[in-house]
């Protein structure tokens, strides 16, 4: 099995470069509109941010901001297949601009132009940032009406093209190894995530680690496993670092991603290389948990009723059966600038815990 994955460097217009229904998952965090360190970016997209700024004309420059994203979306939704789903990880904002403390609501602002550009809505995810700070409050204290809520949460927005995807005939043995254990399917698609962490930027440059919001790998490659096939392609249209195109390598799967900033693509082309060993790791990590955790079960008397075929260890549900992990083995970059996975079954564990 290979996969491919194409790095466009540019900025929305280059979103015309990815074939109409060609996607079949986004996974992306954008520029979070009134946080200071994307005013720049925002404002060399559009020159009218930086001048509501300057004029402290906060709703104004927020409206600007997600104008710019708005043509995002809107590319997106074009990018995808009938039924493909989109998800944005997004953190609202706090400023204080004019002398005005307010909270710019992106989540919301997101969730209503995807809605007016016809995407369905699905049920979100609270991600629950945990904080180190020791101070949990905003503002003057301990005097009524003066001080604020802390902000430890982001969302993880999810969208549909339309109706359910539709998946032929030859699909189904790829849909069935591409299943996630009844264990996992508990903790991912809880609407309430608490044990993901912040990432931490391994950049150079200071400039360069300003241009980038990295999310943690776990929180594409849960995506990645949750909406989409072995084989699928995964589009990013705000890469970064190139955290979903990694993951979806990892994941095997096909990735697609366009970033303006051109000094990140050195980093993206070591998050691929270096997920090679990310995903045999992770694959050995599932085996491994998912075999302690049926030998807790059946240490409390749940036997289970199906096993899996590949990996001859019991399952919970008949659904599980057929699943069977690939782990990428090798990537080269060809002559037109994309990277080449090669990928193999994840093969059973020697040993069970």
């Amino acid at each position: 099995m290979q996969t491919t994955h194409t790095l466009h460097l540019g900025d929305a217009r280059d979103l015309a470069k990815v074939a109409s229904a060609s996607v079949h998952l986004v996974v992306t965090s954008p520029p979070y509109p009134m946080i200071r360190m994307w005013d720049e970016a925002f404002a060399a997209l559009d020159p009218r941010v930086g001048a509501l700024l300057a004029a402290e004309e906060g709703m104004a420059a927020f409206e600007a901001m997600h104008a710019v994203l708005d043509a995002v979306w809107s590319e997106c939704l074009r990018a995808l297949v009938p039924g493909g789903l989109l998800c944005v990880n997004i953190g609202d904002a706090t400023r204080s601009l004019g002398g005005e403390f307010c909270l710019y609501p992106n989540h919301v602002r997101i969730s209503t132009a995807l809605s007016r550009l016809g995407a369905t809505p699905l049920p979100d995810i609270l991600w629950r940032k945990p904080s180190n700070a020791p101070n949990k409050f905003m503002g003057s204290g301990m005097l009524p009406a003066g001080a604020y809520v802390t902000y430890e949460h982001e969302y993880v927005l999810i969208f549909r093209k339309g109706g359910k995807r539709s998946f032929a005939a030859g699909d189904a043995a790829r849909r069935a190894s591409s299943a996630y254990f009844w264990e996992e399917r508990n903790v991912w698609f809880s609407d309430l995530w608490t044990d993901l962490r912040g990432a931490r930027q391994a950049m150079g440059a200071e400039a360069s680690r300003q241009r980038s919001g990295a999310f943690p790998f776990e929180l594409p490659w849960r995506l990645v496993h949750m909406f989409s096939l072995q084989g699928d392609t995964v589009l990013d249209p705000f890469v970064g670092t190139g955290t979903t195109m990694a993951a979806a390598f990892a994941a095997g799967r096909n990735s697609v991603g366009v970033e303006r900033a051109a000094e990140l693509a050195p980093l993206v082309a070591a998050g691929l290389n270096a997920a090679v060993k990310e995903g045999r790791g992770r694959a050995e990590a599932r085996l491994a948990a998912h075999a302690a955790f049926m030998a807790d079960r059946a240490e409390r008397g749940r036997e289970a009723a199906h096993r899996s075929a590949a990996y001859g260890f019991p399952v919970v549900t008949g659904q599980e059966r057929a699943l069977s992990l690939v782990v990428p083995r090798s990537l080269v970059e060809d002559s037109q600038g994309v990277w080449v996975g090669g990928h193999e079954p994840m093969r059973p564990l020697a040993r069970w815990p």
